[in-house]
C-alpha cells in the first residue's frame, strides 16, 4: 500500500494546437477569399445594370419611359407588352429562321472544325504544320474586307436572297475553331490512339470513339462561341436576305421602328426574349464552356 501511494502519476503532455486556435495562414486566406468574392459580385452587378435595365423597360408604360430622372421599377407592370411584341411582328416565324441558322451552324462547324483539327494534331503528313501556319495567318485577315468577294462569289452562285450563304459555308469550319480543339487534341496521350489502331481500329473510328468522347468540353466551348455569333448575327442576315418571310431574330427587331413611331417598350420586351436564351445558355453550361478554354492553352 505504500509503495502504491508514492507512484508519481504520469501526465500525458500534448504538443498539438487546440482545435480552438486558428492558424494565421487561414484567416488570412479567408479574408482573401472574401474580398477576391466582394469585387466579383460589384463588378457582376456592374456587368448586370444593362440587362436589368432592359427588363425594367419592357414592363414600362410608355409615360414612364422616358422619365427623368429614370424609374427602375415599372409602375404598373406591363406584361402585356411581351404579348403585344409577339404579334406586332412574326416574332415566332422569325425565331424558327434564327434557330434553323444557328443549329445548322452549331453542327456544321463542330463536324468540319473537329474533323480538320483532327488532323493537324494526330495525323502526320507532309506540310502539315506550314498549312497550319498558314490557317494561323487567315486569323489576321479583318472580315470586313471579304464582305464584297464572298457576296460575288454567293451572288454568281444564285445564293443571294436565300439562307444559304448564312448556313452552308460553315462545312468550310473557322480557323480560330480549328486552332482551338487541335491545342486540346494534342494534350490526349497519344498511347490511346497507339492503342486503338493495335486493336484494329481505323483513323475515323480512332478520331470517333476516342478523341471526341475526351474532347467533349473543348466541343461544348466550340457549340457556344458558334451559337453566340450565329444567334446574334446582324450583318449576314441584312446583306443576303430580302424576303421579310427569310429573317432573323435580329433583323426583324427593325420592324418596331418607324418614321412616325417607335414601340420601344414592345421593342425592349422582343430583345428581352431575344437575349434570353442566350443568358440562360451561359448560366447552364459556363463551367464547361471554361472548362473547354482553360484545358486548350488559351486560359
Amino acid at each position: 500500500m505504500a509503495n502504491r501511494s508514492l507512484r508519481t502519476p504520469t501526465v500525458a503532455v500534448s504538443t498539438s494546437q487546440p482545435s480552438s486556435v486558428v492558424h494565421p495562414n487561414r484567416n488570412d486566406k479567408l479574408w482573401r477569399s472574401l474580398a477576391a468574392h466582394s469585387v466579383l459580385i460589384v463588378l457582376a452587378a456592374i456587368f448586370a445594370i444593362p440587362f436589368i435595365w432592359l427588363l425594367s423597360t419592357s414592363l414600362k408604360p410608355t409615360e414612364q419611359l422616358f422619365k427623368l430622372p429614370p424609374e427602375w421599377i415599372p409602375r404598373p407592370f406591363m406584361w402585356s407588352n411581351y404579348a403585344k411584341a409577339t404579334t406586332f411582328i412574326p416574332f415566332f416565324l422569325y425565331l424558327k429562321n434564327t434557330v434553323y441558322i444557328t443549329v445548322f451552324n452549331v453542327v456544321a462547324m463542330l463536324i468540319s472544325c473537329s474533323l480538320v483539327a483532327y488532323g493537324f494534331a494526330r495525323i502526320q503528313w507532309p506540310g502539315r504544320d506550314a498549312l497550319f501556319f498558314v490557317l494561323i495567318a487567315t486569323l489576321m485577315i479583318p472580315g470586313a474586307v471579304l464582305l464584297i468577294p464572298t457576296f460575288i462569289i454567293f451572288r454568281n452562285l444564285g445564293w443571294v436572297g436565300t439562307p444559304h450563304p448564312l448556313t452552308w459555308p460553315a462545312f468550310a469550319g473557322n480557323a480560330f475553331y480549328i486552332f482551338l480543339l487541335r491545342q486540346f487534341y494534342l494534350t490526349i496521350p497519344r498511347e490511346l490512339s497507339s492503342a486503338a489502331k493495335i486493336d484494329g481500329a481505323s483513323e475515323f473510328q480512332t478520331y470517333w470513339l476516342i478523341i471526341l468522347p475526351l474532347a467533349r468540353a473543348a466541343l461544348a466551348a466550340v457549340a457556344l462561341f458558334t451559337f453566340l455569333a450565329n444567334w446574334n448575327d446582324f450583318i449576314g442576315p441584312l446583306i443576303y436576305l430580302s424576303d421579310k418571310s427569310q429573317f432573323t431574330l435580329a433583323i426583324g427587331l427593325y420592324g418596331f421602328l418607324s418614321r412616325v413611331k417607335t414601340e420601344w417598350g414592345l421593342l425592349m420586351a422582343a430583345a428581352t426574349l431575344m437575349v434570353s436564351p442566350v443568358v440562360l445558355l451561359f448560366f447552364f453550361t459556363q463551367r464547361t464552356f471554361i472548362q473547354g478554354i482553360t484545358m486548350t492553352g488559351l486560359k
